[in-house]
């Protein structure tokens, strides 16, 4: 993710600017990341030893369930100790809260690839109650970047917090520079019946991971990689390169006609968005017979770069403008084309650099701006806030915009303005497949099988999601080499793992395979070996020979 090259001209973040969101509230602000210890003693032995530094944090994605707020912060810098965390936000309902590490300590160890995260960055909760985060095993950034890990996909069942499921991506799922940032989650009719899909930013790919069938699949296509005349931006008085970003936002249409969704994504190199059905990704067979099924749309105008994007369950897409400090919108039933798209709100002090859109099941817009460019490449000024979470009901946020259509019953015909060789490309969804959670049918404790009732939006008929999970037992997770830290409390940093546990502290900057097992594939010996991780230039090169993304 954003790996070009920089170039300072001027940071033009003037304190004491009169500037404020007009439609977002404030909900959360930090001058610098807080993270809730144990207990004092071991916070100031943390920054005693620079395990913990304050100033070294910097927050890149939120997800909303229920009463917890979640905020990924990648081990970018030395003295993060955890990387997925979240925000009781009955406890602290506003404020400047720290963070308090997700499902504990110990499953935040760096280069514990089987029991702990290294490095998250989005992540997404689903209807059936389980959070999806892949963790991209590694710490640093750029050519401090260590592959401590294989890419990894981890799924926990939110009402118990306990891990699900652990999968280890295929050394054919990845590259030498292979990159994966964002991730989109794809229900079904079941709660088995799941896709994730994981997009390959510098690796140019698209990674698809069935729940049911526990296994994954690579796509290629051109339209993964970033387009040359759009690679400069300007965020925040920097002017900077990222010419290299390729695939990275994605969204999801609600459930169509057919049964599958519509997939919206752009390289983050590009002004231009694309399209492709789920009906497509979910089948592997189409790996290698599918060029012709992905489509192109218009660009959305200068100055649109985006790296988040979100669909709601009537079809509105919102997505950030990070050239422009502004959050933009589309409806899906509008040609996709510049004069459809609005803005729903912009400021040049709080929304710098808005890294990341979501949208809860009660419709409730979050937005969290991080001014990421100024933090890698000039200083950020701590007496001043730095990091805000935002929220407002989506329909506050369009209402006024040319986005504010009102959806009609039944079929409704969404143009979306233009495919490989027209511009009358239109797709048809019926609102009555469109799904939302109301309630449990049955409460979680005493049992792991999770059912849920679904309410349709416009049809009447209710959908019920039912799963049923095994407990977990080892075979869900890597047999790697590393020290057991069920009751461990740890601390991190990129030349080894310190354990304050049982188990020796292991020291090194790579990772062992143990045996395979159907649910954590063990990577060969030819993955892994040093993938990209950071958003600098100095990482390492890519290879000349293009077309091997591509056979």
């Amino acid at each position: 993710m954003y790996g070009g090259r920089m170039l300072l001209i001027v940071v033009c973040l003037v304190a004491g600017s009169v500037s404020a969101t007009q439609k977002l509230q404030e909900r959360y602000s930090w001058q610098q990341l807080d993270f809730v210890f144990p207990n004092q003693r071991l916070k100031q032995q943390a920054l005693a030893r620079g395990d913990y530094v304050p100033t070294n944090g910097l927050p890149v994605g939120i997800e909303r369930w229920e009463n917890k707020l979640f905020v990924s912060v990648p081990r970018w810098k030395d003295g993060i100790p955890s990387t997925l965390n979240y925000i009781d936000m009955n406890q602290t309902p506003s404020g400047s809260p720290a963070l308090i590490p997700y499902p504990d300590w110990s499953s935040n160890v760096a280069g514990d690839c089987a029991n702990g995260l290294s490095t998250v960055y989005r992540i997404k909760a689903d209807k059936c109650g389980r959070l999806w985060a892949l963790d991209t095993g590694t710490v640093g950034i750029g050519n401090t970047t260590q592959q401590l890990c294989p890419y990894a996909l981890n799924v926990w069942d939110l009402k118990t917090n306990r891990r699900l499921r652990r999968y280890e991506l295929r050394a054919d799922d990845t590259n030498a520079n292979t990159f994966i940032a964002n991730i989109a989650i794809d229900m079904g009719r079941s709660c088995d019946d799941t896709y994730a899909y994981m997009s390959d930013e510098l690796g140019y790919g698209l990674i698809v991971y069935s729940y049911e069938q526990n296994k994954s699949w690579r796509f290629a296509h051109s339209f993964f990689f970033p387009d040359p005349l759009r690679g400069d931006f300007n965020v925040a008085g920097l002017n900077f390169q990222w010419g290299e970003e390729g695939i990275f936002g994605m969204s999801l249409t609600p459930l169509q006609a057919d049964g599958y969704r519509t997939m919206y994504f752009s390289p983050l190199a590009s002004h231009r968005e694309f399209t492709v059905s789920t009906r497509i990704l979910r089948d592997e067979s189409k790996v290698e017979e599918s060029f012709h099924d992905f489509q192109y749309l218009k660009e959305r105008g200068p100055n649109s770069h985006t790296t988040s994007r979100v669909m709601s369950e009537s079809g509105l897409q919102l997505f950030n403008l990070i050239d422009q400090n502004a959050v933009g919108c589309w409806h899906s039933s509008l040609p996709y084309s510049p004069e459809y798209h609005g803005i729903v709100d912009r400021d040049d002090v709080e929304l710098v650099f808005p890294a990341d859109v979501k949208i809860d099941e009660e419709e409730l817009v979050w937005v969290i701006s991080d001014r990421m460019p100024v933090f890698l490449i000039a200083d950020l000024d701590y007496s001043d806030v730095n990091f805000r979470i935002f929220s407002a009901p989506l329909s506050t946020l369009v209402a006024g915009t040319v986005c504010d259509v009102q959806p009609q019953f039944g079929a409704i015909q969404a143009k979306f303005g233009g495919d490989a060789g027209s511009s009358d490309l239109a797709t048809t969804y019926n609102t009555d497949t469109t799904l939302l959670p109301t309630t449990y049918a049955q409460p979680l404790s005493g049992s792991y099988t999770p059912t849920l009732s679904y309410a349709p939006t416009v049809a009447p008929q209710v959908h019920k999601f039912t799963q049923g999970y095994d407990a977990p037992t080892s075979h869900m997770y890597s047999t790697q080499s590393y020290p057991t830290t069920a009751k461990a409390y740890a601390y991190n940093k990129y030349h080894g793992v310190e354990f304050h546990a049982h188990g020796a502290p292991h020291h090194g900057h790579g990772y062992h395979h143990g045996s395979h097992s159907h649910d954590a594939v063990a990577e060969q010996e030819t993955g892994y070996n040093g993938h990209r991780g950071g958003y600098w230039n100095g990482a390492h090169k890519k290879q000349d020979s293009w077309k091997q993304f591509f056979y």
